[in-house]
């Protein structure tokens, strides 16, 4: 009795916390709706606060959804909804910029900023979690050795690391270009059709939160609140995206902040912490490996999508083809990212990140905005890839991950032709 009570009080709270997200949406919403005027810092908390709630909605929604919808078409719907909320804020700005090009330079600074976070603070602080986790138990060897990746994970690592040394291009060139769209779109669809040969649907026992209290609902009743969560964000995320990047922007200005530190932060940490509460929901549940992998999946979708959205959105607003031009500024931005970057896949193409490895990149990340010049952001760049040949050349288990990563990506890609993963 005492068990079954303590269930059904679970059970209460899970729907008590999706209905609290439901309503938070709301204040947003109506305030775009009714076209009120409030001070920017309003705005913009207001219409943050509905991007954040619809974002835990299609956080919950879609890990949900996995238990219904198998293959290709769960894992497209998941990939997408992943950077919707940092998507519809980013397309907000490319959009903006064809008519207003002061607004340019935010674009970048917001898919810059959410790349960086991911890495600097997702993955290095999911690995630390799981070691803290791990000690906590009693665990000590655990600790120490991080956090590891399973073998299928070397495709969407190698596809990661040709999208980041295709996106040194970028910078070097000055512009993100139709071109880039279709190629970094190309790596997105390719990353789609391994796991829509390899994946299979999530069980029930494996899911957390609220997405496991949505996937035990009868059969009807799930895929009626299902689709009523799915919409309901989507429309919340429609109507308070340009808002909450107008609010943003207006009140750095009255705050005399630099808004491009202010849309590379603060928007991308909003959109980005659904995401991060979920993850740490799995390593607190001991799935660490599934933390990682997500935020990994994460960042292949924001890497390629959201990069090459950019330019297509901004094309498309100036009704044809158009390169995004890059200042000084937003070409130091993309190459520090890319160098980022570059240095985190090489350090995880052994399967595995190690506590030491994600000190260190939590560490670079943070020394980051101590040393916000022109001059510190190149320091930075050139320092994460003189980091990541010392790392190759130093260190054997990262020189063989490396080296065997194009067999073990050759090996995997066979086993999905067959139709499932090793």
């Amino acid at each position: 009795m005492v068990g079954s009570a303590k269930s059904a009080a679970g059970k209460q709270r899970l729907w008590w916390l999706i209905g609290l997200m439901v309503v938070l949406t709301l204040p947003g919403m109506l305030l775009r709706l009714s076209g009120a005027h409030v001070a920017p810092l309003a705005q913009a908390a207001v219409a943050g606060l509905a991007l954040v709630a619809a974002a835990f909605l299609l956080a919950w929604a879609a890990e949900a959804a996995q238990t219904v919808i198998a293959g290709g078409l769960a894992i497209a719907l998941l990939a997408l909804i992943t950077v919707l909320p940092e998507y519809a804020v980013d397309v907000i700005f490319a959009w903006n910029a064809a008519h207003h090009p002061e607004q340019a330079h935010y674009a970048v600074a917001n898919m810059t900023g959410a790349n960086r976070l991911l890495i600097g603070l997702g993955w290095s602080g999911i690995v630390l979690l799981a070691a803290f986790l791990a000690w906590r138990r009693g665990q000590r060897g655990a600790a120490r050795l991080g956090v590891g990746l399973p073998a299928h994970s070397i495709v969407e690592l190698v596809l990661l690391l040709a999208a980041t040394a295709y996106s040194l291009v970028l910078p070097w060139r000055g512009s993100i270009t139709l071109l880039d769209t279709a190629v970094l779109f190309a790596i997105f669809i390719a990353y789609l059709w391994f796991l829509a040969r390899a994946s299979e649907k999530e069980r029930v026992e494996d899911l957390v939160g609220p997405a496991r209290g949505i996937a035990r609902l009868p059969e009807r009743q799930r895929g009626v609140v299902l689709i009523g969560l799915f919409a309901l964000a989507a429309v919340a995320i429609a109507l308070v995206a340009e808002p909450f990047a107008e609010g943003l922007v207006a009140t750095g200005h009255q705050l005399k902040i630099d808004d491009f530190i202010l849309v590379q932060i603060v928007a991308p940490l909003a959109s980005e912490a659904p995401e991060f509460v979920v993850v740490a929901l799995f390593a607190f549940s001991g799935r660490g490996m599934t933390s990682l992998q997500a935020l990994i999946s994460s960042k292949v979708n924001q890497w390629t999508l959201l990069v090459g959205s950019i330019p297509l959105v901004y094309s498309l607003a100036l009704g044809g083809p158009h390169a995004f031009a890059l200042d000084a500024r937003q070409t130091e931005e993309l190459l520090l990212t890319a160098a980022q970057g570059l240095l985190a896949v090489i350090l995880v193409l052994d399967r595995k990140l190690e506590v030491w490895e994600s000190v260190a990149l939590l560490a670079l990340y943070a020394a980051q905005f101590a040393f916000p010049s022109h001059d510190a952001r190149l320091l930075f760049a050139g320092l994460y890839f003189a980091l990541a040949l010392l790392a190759v050349i130093g260190l054997p288990g990262v020189r063989a991950g490396l080296l065997h990563a194009p067999r073990r990506f050759k090996h995997q890609i066979a086993f999905a032709l067959k139709g499932r993963e090793d």
